[in-house]
């Protein structure tokens, strides 16, 4: 299966890194495939980077602050390795989906060891890996939760089991102050628009029902896109729509630079016969660190942003050049970095402090009815004692009971219908409320059951009698290391969203926007997204509830379309996503 044509990254001095698409707990299986393939290539893989719904649960109360159809709920094989049963073979990064155990990362806002060897970036971050930055941002975008602070509490509502992990404009406003270059930026949902530099129609023939998104450019995450334009790093990954997509994107020059170039990645999630890996070559710079480094210029941004952290959900937007603020620039200078390192005695190394601060799952003493657990992390304590910062999930944990009042009951304990919809979820908002949700007065009240992103219809899979034996059972495609399949480079303008969406407006140097080249996006109620980005339903496979199925009137098209629940809710107006 190829995009375009193939283009070899070569160099003198490189690493292989692996990129894995949505995890879902699988830690065993990704791991048994990395080894398979460095066997198979005769090759060593350096770093494995995960794109989301990682699902880092330690035990069963992790599993009640997991945003899952209890009836899915499973303990996979994380547990394993935060006990000590097993360690990660290769050092992992990841960042946060829309899937995960969130009190558990809500311990580590700014980053930090989930297990030996296993780094989470926080809600957003920066790092270094053998002089590799690397950035990530958790999190799927989601329009009314945008605005407001990280003030969700376990254990939590049917609410905030699903607002824990929509993304915050102050992490897009603090990745928006970097003007250094990123090698490797991550993200669980698609920056928008990126499906036009790669094989576009490729893609709608795996995906036949993102067809009017596309063609409307509202599929995608509004703040990734532009952070993909300010940033423009080498790579960019992502995962969540279930799927391999390759593209390349090349960006209009910053002042008198040489126009740089993002090569695009998503993946698949972790099952067989699927694209969930990939492993490409990324240039090494000679004389670096072993190890995890801190970066000086993202910990500088934290410390000189730590004054804007929120913690209620009131909407707030980040100061701007517009004269009602008396600083809106928030860039690092150089001292402010020689600070960082002063700060941290000359030693930007990450220190191996993981420690365990809940019981890992005990298999033999199973505990069902374990409530979900509230614990101050010491590596974030450590962080925010050494820098100055601010640990925001101490300072939810301690507010009064006003600000933490309905969140009593958590999301695992909620009524279900049959077909697996919460009864509290209908308040849930679009997956993808870009242009069309921001403008007009779109809600998804679960449009489609997060247990449809956990059923695989038989017709879609092979026999795996022997799932386990991966030298026989096919993982998916895998390239030779040393390639990566992408299109040619392609340059479209992007649109320009401040004015449409309240985001921060672009920081130093952005380029303009130009909507004329994509078009106004069209408003109105969408179809055929879920809130995992699952998947298509081709002549091969039909969507669990096909009695649900409807098409336009008249229309003699092939897509489905999705019955929707609530149909009155569409009409709301913006204001009643708001608190």
């Amino acid at each position: 299966m190829r995009y375009g044509r193939q283009i070899e990254l070569t160099c003198l001095c490189s690493m292989k890194i692996a990129i894995e698409g949505c995890c879902h707990g699988e830690l065993d299986k990704i791991y048994e495939t990395i080894g398979y393939l460095e066997k198979r290539e005769g090759v060593k893989v350096e770093l494995l980077l995960c794109c989301g719904d990682f699902q880092a649960v330690r035990n069963e109360s992790d599993m009640e602050c997991m945003a899952v159809p209890v009836k899915y709920r499973m303990m996979q094989t994380f547990y394993k390795y935060y006990s000590g049963e097993k360690t990660a073979p290769v050092l992992t990064i990841f960042i946060g989906g829309n899937h995960e155990a969130s009190n558990h990362l809500q311990e580590l806002p700014y980053g930090g060891w989930v297990a030996p060897n296993i780094y989470y970036l926080g809600y957003a971050g920066v790092i270094r890996y053998r002089g590799i930055r690397i950035g990530g941002l958790s999190g799927i975008f989601k329009f009314c939760d945008y605005r407001k602070g990280h003030h969700e509490f376990p254990p939590y509502n049917p609410d905030t089991l699903r607002s824990v992990y929509h993304i915050r404009n102050i992490e897009v406003f603090k990745l928006k102050q970097i003007q250094m270059p990123i090698d490797i930026f991550m993200t669980h949902d698609w920056p928008r628009g990126i499906y036009y530099y790669g094989s576009t129609e490729e893609l709608l023939r795996k995906k036949r029902f993102l067809r009017q998104e596309v063609e409307s450019n509202t599929l995608g995450n509004p703040a990734a896109e532009e952070l993909l334009t300010h940033l423009q790093p080498t790579y960019w990954f992502s995962a969540h729509l279930h799927v391999k997509f390759a593209a390349v994107m090349q960006h209009q020059p910053k002042d008198n630079a040489a126009p740089r170039v993002t090569k695009f990645l998503s993946l698949d999630k972790c099952l067989p016969y699927r694209e969930f890996l990939q492993i490409v070559d990324v240039p090494e710079r000679p004389g670096s660190s072993e190890g995890l480094e801190y970066d000086p210029e993202w910990l500088a941004i934290l410390k000189a942003t730590n004054s804007l952290q929120r913690t209620t959900p009131h909407p707030w937007n980040p100061p701007e050049n517009n004269g009602l603020h008396q600083r809106w620039d928030f860039r690092a200078s150089e001292a402010d970095m020689m600070q960082v390192v002063e700060d941290l005695s000359g030693d930007l190394v990450i220190p191996d402090n993981f420690s365990r601060t809940v019981p890992p799952y005990d298999p033999g003493r199973p505990q069902p009815q374990s409530a979900p657990s509230y614990i101050i992390n010491p590596q974030t304590t450590e962080l925010c004692a050494t820098l100055g910062l601010t640990d925001i999930y101490a300072q939810v944990g301690q507010g009064d009971d006003e600000r933490r009042q309905g969140q009593s009951s958590t999301g695992g304990e909620e009524e279900e219908d049959e077909d697996g919809n919460s009864g509290g979820s209908v308040d849930e908002h679009s997956e993808y409320p870009t242009d069309t949700s921001g403008l007009s007065s779109s809600l998804n009240p679960d449009e489609i059951t997060l247990e449809d992103e956990w059923i695989e219809e038989e017709a879609e899979l092979k026999p795996a009698a022997v799932e386990d034996e991966l030298p026989q059972v096919p993982m998916g495609e895998f390239h030779t290391p040393s390639h990566m399949v992408l299109p040619a480079p392609k340059y479209v303008s992007p649109i320009h969203l401040s004015t449409l969406m309240n985001l921060p407006p672009p920081s130093h140097s952005t380029p303009a926007a130009d909507r004329t080249l994509y078009g106004a996006a069209r408003e109105g109620p969408r179809e055929g997204l879920r809130e995992g980005g699952e998947e298509d339903a081709t002549a091969a496979r039909t969507l669990k509830r096909t009695s649900d199925e409807t098409g336009n009137p008249g229309s003699r098209g092939t897509t489905p379309r999705i019955k929707r629940r609530n149909q009155v809710i569409y009409t709301a107006v913006e204001d009643e996503c708001q608190d």
